[in-house]
């Protein structure tokens, strides 16, 4: 594990992260919430909903990789210089136990930082009643977009006119 992980980070990279995780779209539409952020370790909880079950009633799988996917880029977001970004490259997760309870809590870790790809260990944990049980876990590899500041993307009304130049609507 990298030295200082799991240490406070500074008031700018908590507010980078947040910003950042604020401008998810798929975060938001998951209802999931940053509920930790330290260096080199996030965490993600995703309250459940009936629309984020799959047909037994468990989470969903592609919730539990997405939860788990933004908690390991947020992870090595932490220990990237200021002016960069952050993507994903791969992740593989092994889905464990069936993701069952009422909410689950995705954790990424950081386990080696380099200079342009960070590794990350991805646990997910389901939170039945207080009773915890590991449902997934992963590992990722990260890219660190130097020079090229994580900011705001397009939004949709942009994304239809890169599509159809010049059409209203």
């Amino acid at each position: 594990m990298e030295a200082g992980i799991g240490q406070p980070v500074t008031e700018n990279v908590e507010r980078r992260v947040r910003d950042s995780f604020g401008r998810q779209g798929l975060m938001v539409h998951l209802g999931a919430v940053l509920t930790e952020v330290r260096r080199g370790h996030v965490t993600i909880r995703m309250p459940f909903r009936r629309e984020l079950s799959q047909q037994h009633g468990y989470f969903h799988a592609g919730g539990t990789s997405a939860i788990a996917d933004s908690a390991g880029g947020y992870a090595g977001f932490t220990l990237f210089p200021d002016n960069s970004s952050v993507l994903t490259v791969e992740f593989k997760m092994n889905l464990l136990n069936p993701a069952l309870g009422d909410a689950l809590e995705a954790t990424g870790r950081v386990v080696k930082s380099g200079r342009t790809l960070t590794i990350c260990q991805l646990e997910v944990v389901a939170d039945a009643g207080g009773r915890r049980s590991v449902v997934a876990i992963g590992q990722q590899t990260l890219i660190c977009l130097a020079g090229r500041p994580d900011a705001g993307g397009r939004d949709a009304s942009d994304r239809n006119e890169a599509k159809n130049p010049g059409r209203d609507g």
